[in-house]
């Protein structure tokens, strides 16, 4: 008597196949990466608006009065830089990114397979995440180039910075798709953090420039602890109590931010 054939390993005498978390991220990756390439808006905003932008803002930079804080407008600008390529190539593409996904019906469809929710959405966000770490390479080499920067005293708080930011704007892109109901919204409601990320953070104008109440209530934005710790790294004058509550900041938002994520993401459209 024949038997039925199937794809289990013990009936057919083959090993099941199996798959690890992190090639699946690698396949949700690749697939993430086709769509961000053919996605003409999605490379303007996540490539070129990082590259051209802080240069936009050197003359402010030029006309304040950066010598009694011990800056330069290259220690300005390299931090705004590095800035503005997380909330652009990370933040506000991952809200787009986040949200089509949800309203294409992909991210349900995830759900049904192998990856862990936490793996659909660390694939889905390596794409932006490698964009923004080769665009902050390329902006410290301009920035090196043409404004003078000196060589980091304390490169190791420009890594930690880069790593906390890169999870801080993941996490926040996924809160804020949470809270967005079509992709077209993903433009408007991504706009409150960035503005105020941009002027209050300490990328256009350093906190150091600021009156000292002003300045300790703005350490206090997620944004603000990135672009110190970049500062810091260049500078190597941060003690290391302000590194312990730039990282405590930094990391208490993305826990904030986690927990939102896991208690109000939505996989499925809005109906």
């Amino acid at each position: 008597m024949s038997t039925v054939p199937t794809v289990s390993g013990a009936r057919t005498g083959r090993a099941p196949m199996t798959t690890t978390a992190a090639g699946r991220m690698a396949a949700l990756a690749r697939a993430e990466l086709i769509l961000f390439v053919r996605s003409r808006s999605t490379l303007v905003a996540a490539v070129f608006v990082p590259l051209v932008l802080p240069f936009s803002v050197r003359s402010a930079a030029e006309q304040m009065n950066l010598q009694d804080a011990g800056l330069t407008v290259g220690l300005v600008l390299l931090p705004a830089a590095i800035g503005f390529s997380l909330l652009f190539a990370v933040y506000v593409t991952l809200v787009g990114v986040f949200v089509a996904r949800r309203e294409q019906l992909v991210l349900k469809r995830l759900r049904t397979g192998e990856p862990r929710d936490a793996e659909i959405l660390a694939g889905a966000s390596l794409p932006a995440v490698v964009t923004a770490v080769v665009q902050s390479l390329i902006l410290v080499a301009a920035c090196t180039a043409l404004l003078h920067v000196p060589a980091p005293r304390a490169p190791h708080l420009a890594v930690l910075a880069l790593v906390l930011g890169l999870a801080l704007c993941v996490a926040l892109a996924a809160v804020t798709a949470a809270f967005t109901r079509t992709t077209e919204g993903a433009q408007v409601t991504s706009i409150p953090l960035v503005m105020l990320s941009a002027v209050g953070s300490g990328a256009t104008v350093p906190l150091e420039v600021m009156p000292d109440r002003l300045a300790h209530v703005l350490e206090l934005l997620p944004l603000s602890p990135v672009i110190t710790l970049v500062r810091g790294g260049w500078t190597g004058e941060l003690s290391a109590a302000e590194v312990l509550r730039a990282a405590v900041v930094a990391l208490a938002w993305t826990g904030l931010s986690v927990f939102a994520v896991r208690r109000w993401f939505r996989w499925e459209p809005r109906r």
